[in-house]
Order: structure tokens, then C-alpha cells, then sequence
């Protein structure tokens, strides 16, 4: 039984307005209307909800890789010599070459022939960082766009930055590409380099574009007019006559090439 507040006015055991009788029809068939409506949401709510719980998860969406930061100027620099091993260079000739404590490269001579330790990678424009240190009386150099004939000590194309710790041996100068000297420092500047102690050789070449840096000072500052070399692997030299006695150590590039 459902019971209906009568309206303020209605009289004692009278009949109820008709608004009140409309609404009680509205709301009987609300009901009635209800029970089976319910039943079938609730049939179709199940199977669904089921269906959800079952459902492998959606697959995460793809990222897209970061494209890595360029590097500044200041971050180009790269180790080329690992100080363990002979990792990413090659040996040109007979003379040899070990790494010994300390991350020490060391190149001796054992016959009269050149020798030339090469990196396997070519570079046009580079800076290049290393320590050196004359243990002999045998010249020595860093060649740069270089190349050799096949099986052979025998240089095809290239120039070098000298090294030879005598006094008036021109350290830092230019010399090669068939060309001999091409230029080499100031008198003032020959007594720069240090013989028995390690120097610091900064070099920089970009297109025809050549500084020598000699612990701290500037050797060399040269714009070729006449180049015939312009990209090559670079090689460290020990100079025939078997006195050959040099060691290296952090040898650092940044390269600056454009292909």
C-alpha cells in the first residue's frame, strides 16, 4: 500500500484532486516500468563489464626516439689513443710500437727504415692534442692527410708537423708533399721545445689552414697557397736511421670534418 499525503482544503473522506490522481498514475507506472528495464541493464552490464576485465591490455604507445643533442665546441674532443692498446690505428712498417704503464705510447726503432703509426680513420679538419717526449736523438713528426703505397713505409701524399727536441731542428714546421720545407718558426721560437721532458702539441688544420701550438706558444700560423693534399689518416713518424726513440701520451681530436 502506498500512502499519499491529502492537500491542505481537501475535505475529511473526500476524493483527492485530480493533479494528485495524475501523479499517482505517473508514478505507478514508473514502477512497472522499472523492474524489467532493470533486469535487462543489468543483463547487459554483466557481459560487458566481464568482457572488459577479460580484454588484454591496450598496447603502450610508441615513443619516438630522442634525437641526441648536438655537441658543443667544448664536448668535440675524443680520446684517439686509449692508452691500453693499439685500438684504431695501424702499424706502417717494421719499427715498433707498445704501450707501456701509465698510458704511455712508445716508438722505437729497430732497423734504418721509416716507421709510421697511422690511424685506420681519415680526417680533413681536425685539432689535435698530444703530449710528446724525444727519449732519442731520431727526429719524429705528425703527418696529416696522409697515405701510403701498399705494403710499404713509402709515403704517397701528406704533409707533417715536425718534432725533433735538437736546438734549430724547426719543431712545429711544415715539411712534405714532395715540397721539403714549406715553413717553419721564428729563430726566437726554436728553443721552445724541451728535450728529455714531455711538450705540449696542439695542432689545427682546416682546409689550407695550418697552426702549430708548442707549450703554449704559436709556432706556426700558415695559409698554404699551394696544397696537393686535402684528406688522409694521420701518422706518427719515427725517422730513418734507427735512433728513432719517441713516446706519446693523451692524444686527443676533435674533428671538424664536413663530408
Amino acid at each position: 500500500m502506498v500512502w499519499y499525503a491529502t492537500p491542505r482544503g481537501a475535505a475529511e473522506g473526500g476524493v483527492a484532486p485530480p493533479v494528485a490522481s495524475a501523479r499517482r498514475c505517473d508514478i505507478v507506472a514508473a514502477m512497472r516500468l522499472f523492474h524489467p528495464l532493470s533486469l535487462a541493464l543489468l543483463f547487459v552490464t554483466v557481459p560487458v563489464v566481464s568482457a572488459l576485465a577479460q580484454a588484454p591490455p591496450a598496447p603502450a604507445a610508441a615513443q619516438t626516439p630522442r634525437t641526441p643533442r648536438p655537441k658543443l665546441p667544448g664536448e668535440q674532443w675524443e680520446q684517439i689513443f686509449n692508452g691500453k692498446d693499439l685500438t684504431g690505428w695501424q702499424k706502417i712498417g717494421e719499427e715498433q710500437w707498445n704501450v707501456e704503464p701509465g698510458g704511455i705510447l712508445h716508438g722505437v726503432a729497430v732497423t734504418k727504415a721509416y716507421g709510421y703509426l697511422k690511424t685506420e680513420k681519415n680526417y680533413k679538419d681536425f685539432q689535435l692534442s698530444m703530449h710528446f717526449k724525444c727519449d732519442g736523438d731520431g727526429n719524429s713528426g705528425v703527418f696529416f692527410h696522409s697515405e701510403f703505397k701498399p705494403g710499404t713505409p713509402n709515403i704517397t701524399q701528406g704533409l707533417q708537423f715536425e718534432i725533433d727536441c735538437q736546438a734549430m731542428h724547426h719543431t712545429g714546421g711544415l715539411y712534405g708533399d714532395g715540397r721539403n720545407w714549406i715553413v717553419w718558426p721564428k729563430p726566437e721560437d726554436e728553443m721552445v721545445v724541451r728535450r728529455g721532458e714531455w711538450n705540449e702539441y696542439v695542432l689545427t688544420v682546416v682546409g689550407n689552414h695550418y697552426i702549430s701550438r708548442l707549450n703554449g706558444v704559436v709556432l706556426v700560423d700558415f695559409v698554404d697557397p699551394q696544397p696537393k693534399s686535402f684528406d688522409g689518416g694521420i701518422a706518427l713518424q719515427l725517422h730513418s736511421g734507427g735512433t728513432g726513440d719517441m713516446k706519446f701520451r693523451e692524444i686527443w681530436i676533435r674533428d671538424l670534418t664536413q663530408r
